[in-house]
This record gives structure tokens, C-alpha cells and sequence, in this order.
């Protein structure tokens, strides 16, 4: 839990450099993560490596917001880059802007590490279900912001969706937009059937069951006003304006199925089109299934209302 030096001397190896570069995208991931990413056939030995980058090297830190929770001790460590792997892609070129769904404080420090963690899980665990795959492929948010209109790559918020005005008066008084929605992460994916390449983009919502999804009160903040900024999103042509994306799915991902079930019924009583939201649960899996570590997604296919379950790895077109 603290960094003790033991007089080990370190050489630096390509894996090293790798695992680096995978915690500069995703900031917070579990060894477990770290090791299906990078590989290595002794996970002891691996983890054993990670300690000597955080104890001896001082390459990486142990978020300590990680060892609040009554059972931290039983799971696998949570690690970050720490300021001298960051300097070292610096010099190596390898250093990403930073990442948009990541704004919290250094070490872990801020507010919200847990909410941020289960953000970099679940992506982490989409994207290794990818993994070896011919026929999908990952699309991470650098590659979409690298696409995006002039505007967005250049803006200090390009995860921030406009939500147009729908009132001609609004316009008339120079009033363009009437908010704005902030999903935790966009990325897409690339399918390749034949010769030709299908793509879905998606958001994601990581809830951790903090905002109440209903409230008797209206102009209160709830998880379904949240879903409602997406609806009018998506009837707009914001999207293809402010990032030249086609199209969204919303991902919901729940800490249990009671609140899935409760944010799906409050929405199916909603008129509008359900399809593009779709719904699942951070639940632990059997381990390595499909390459991938225990606490991470599973590979269920999500849920939505009044419709068939979408395996969102498979194209369907």
C-alpha cells in the first residue's frame, strides 16, 4: 500500500513501455487488465514486475482511493501512470492528449476514482472481447477526435454534445443550444464483413446508483432526464456536426440488475424509440473467460425495451 524500496535494479523492457502507453489511454486499470492487454505467461511473475514498477522505479502508482472499500485487499491492485512513465513517452514521442472521460485529480485523488475505474473497466473489457477478432475492431476516442470536425478536435470540451434549441425564438435571440450532454466515453466499433467495413458508435454511462432515476419535482437532475438529453440528441444532426459520426447507441452499465430492471421500466413508459438504448450489468464473470479477467464485463448481450437483446460484437446487418 506504500511505496517501499528494496534496492532492486530496474532495466526498462518493450512490455514495460506497453504497459505505459495502455495506462496513459485508460488511466485506472486492475493488474489483471494490465496482464490479459500485455500478456506474459506467469501472471505471478507478472504482478510481481508491476510491484517493482511502483516500489523500486517509482514508474507507478497505486491509486490510494482504491484501499477505502472494506475488501480491497482481496482484489487485484488498481494502477496509474505515475509522472516519470509519463515523461518517458513524452521523450518517446508516445504521448496522447489527455483523455476526456479521465479529469480527475492525480493519484486518484478525486471524488470520483470509483466511478472513473468502472468507466476504464468496461471499456477495457469491450475492447479485449475485440482482441484477436479478424472480423471487429476497437475504436478508440483518439481515433474518433482525430476525425472530428475542425472545431471539436480544437475545443476544450469535445465530449460535450450540444442539444440544438428546438424553438424558433431561442434562435432569434441568438440562443443555439439548450445544453449539453457529457457521456463518460465514446468509442466505436469497426465490422468487417467481405470487403466492406460497418461501423457503431457508442456513449457510455457508467451508474453507479448515486442519481435517483425518478423525481416527483420535474427540473430535478435523474438519471431518466439524462436519457432524455440523449433522445434529443439523437433526433438532431448534432452528431454528425460535432464529431461526423453517423450514428449512437447509449450504454447503460448498472452496479446491480435491481437498478437496470428500475432505469428500464421508467423508461419504457416514456413515448419515443427505445432501440438505441441499451442496458447491462457490471457483474463479475468466470474467470478468463474469453481471455478476459474476472472483474470485468460480461459478454452477455445488453438488454433493451421492447426489443430483441443486441450482441454488440456481432454487426447484424
Amino acid at each position: 500500500m506504500k511505496r517501499q524500496k528494496r534496492g532492486k535494479r530496474l532495466a526498462l523492457t518493450p512490455r514495460d513501455l506497453n504497459i505505459f502507453i495502455l495506462l496513459e489511454r485508460y488511466r485506472y486499470l486492475r493488474s489483471t487488465f494490465i496482464h490479459a492487454f500485455v500478456g506474459g505467461r506467469s501472471v505471478t511473475r507478472f504482478k510481481e514486475r508491476l510491484g517493482n514498477l511502483y516500489h523500486e522505479g517509482g514508474y507507478l502508482n497505486r491509486p490510494e482511493r482504491q484501499w477505502e472499500t472494506a475488501h480491497s485487499r482481496y482484489l487485484p491492485v488498481v494502477y496509474e501512470n505515475a509522472d516519470l512513465a509519463g515523461n518517458i513517452l513524452a521523450e518517446d514521442g508516445l504521448l496522447e492528449p489527455a483523455v476526456p472521460h479521465m479529469p480527475y485529480g492525480a493519484s486518484g485523488e478525486g471524488r470520483q476514482f470509483s466511478h472513473s475505474l468502472m468507466i476504464c473497466e468496461t471499456l477495457a473489457s469491450i475492447e479485449l472481447q475485440t482482441i484477436g477478432r479478424p472480423d471487429v475492431r476497437f475504436v478508440a476516442w483518439p481515433e474518433i477526435l482525430a476525425k472530428a470536425p475542425e472545431a471539436t478536435r480544437h475545443s476544450i470540451f469535445p465530449l460535450r454534445f450540444p442539444i440544438p434549441c428546438s424553438s424558433p425564438d431561442q434562435h432569434n435571440k441568438g440562443i443555439p443550444y439548450r445544453g449539453y450532454i457529457v457521456p463518460d466515453a465514446v468509442f466505436g466499433l469497426e465490422y468487417l464483413i467481405g470487403a466492406s467495413k460497418y461501423y457503431r458508435f457508442f456513449a457510455l454511462e457508467a451508474d453507479r446508483g448515486t442519481m435517483p432515476i425518478v423525481r416527483a419535482k420535474a427540473g430535478q437532475s435523474t438519471y431518466l432526464a439524462k436519457l432524455s438529453l440523449y433522445e434529443e440528441l439523437l433526433a438532431t444532426g448534432a452528431l454528425r456536426s460535432h464529431l461526423g459520426i453517423p450514428n449512437l447507441l447509449v450504454l447503460t452499465v448498472t452496479a446491480s440488475e435491481g437498478r437496470k430492471r428500475h432505469i428500464m421500466s421508467a423508461l419504457s413508459k416514456r413515448t419515443g424509440e427505445h432501440a438505441p438504448f441499451l442496458f447491462s450489468v457490471a457483474t463479475r464473470k468466470l474467470p478468463y473467460e474469453d481471455g478476459c479477467p474476472p472483474e470485468s464485463l460480461s459478454r452477455e448481450p445488453w438488454q433493451r425495451i421492447d426489443h430483441a437483446p443486441l450482441d454488440i460484437l456481432d454487426a447484424g446487418v
